[in-house]
């Protein structure tokens, strides 16, 4: 058996992307003990007005590609994600998603977890 046989694609986070244009899309990659990581598309997508996310879990966000701004209640202003920025979120550390770039996919990678 040649080499070319046992070789397969690996799975890739950029591809094949979900289409976002009718709301967001959350695909969980993989779960295990106490935590779970998973794949967020947007195009366009924001947090309603008003609206805030209070987690019962601790969440470290990665963007892969796209923009975006994420506004943390407890600060004055947004702060802009590009590609490779990350950050921690405290579990009820309340948090919005401002904006997503309209114009391409703006892919997440969260990993949700209890300490």
């Amino acid at each position: 058996m040649g080499m070319s046989e046992t070789l397969t694609n690996p799975p890739n986070i950029l591809a094949p992307l979900p289409s976002a244009a009718a709301g967001e899309v959350f695909q969980e990659l993989l779960r295990g003990g106490r935590f779970w990581l998973e794949r967020i598309v947007s195009t366009g997508q924001a947090t309603p007005p008003g609206e805030w996310y209070d987690q019962e879990t601790d969440e470290w966000v990665l963007l892969v590609s796209g923009a975006a701004r994420l506004r943390f209640e407890d600060e004055p202003h947004d702060r802009p994600l590009r590609p490779g920025d990350y950050l921690h979120i405290a579990a009820h550390r309340r948090h919005r998603v401002a904006w997503t770039d309209p114009e391409q996919a703006t892919v997440w990678l969260a990993v949700h977890y209890t300490r």
